[in-house]
């Protein structure tokens, strides 16, 4: 049997990495998200990190992630679930504070874990569904 089971729509100014996987898969309305880090995929040194400062960084993964959810025709307002993934605990606060710039009440389920990023400082996926 060869019947696609889901979608994956192209993300606009999203550069092809050359890793196995997509940026974001649809099936059955709901939308899922790879892990976004802080790269700008339309930036002259892709996949350069773009900054080495967390807030700058963590901007920066919203900002892809804003447009993985447009390419499935959503917005924050439509996520459901976000997984975190942090470097340093000691940006928590400077992460909430940014995170609450992009997602208002009803806020998504979340959870967040310290993980080792490999140079990134922030790293972030999440569930959504299509309105």
């Amino acid at each position: 049997m060869n019947e696609q089971l889901f979608e994956t729509p192209a993300v606009e100014g999203m550069p092809d990495h050359g890793l196995p996987l997509s940026p974001v898969v649809v099936h059955d309305g709901l939308v899922f998200l790879c892990g976004q880090v802080p790269r700008d995929a339309a930036g002259p040194t892709y996949p350069a990190v773009i900054s080495p400062e967390f807030g700058a960084q963590t901007h920066q993964v919203m900002k892809n992630m804003k447009a993985c959810l447009a390419a499935a025709g959503c917005g924050f307002e439509h996520v459901l679930k976000v997984n975190v993934f942090i470097q340093d605990w000691d940006n928590f606060k400077e992460f909430n504070e940014i995170y609450r710039q992009y997602f208002s009440h009803p806020l998504p389920v979340r959870t967040a874990v310290g993980a080792d990023l490999h140079g990134f400082l922030i790293e972030v996926e999440c569930i959504a569904r299509q309105p």
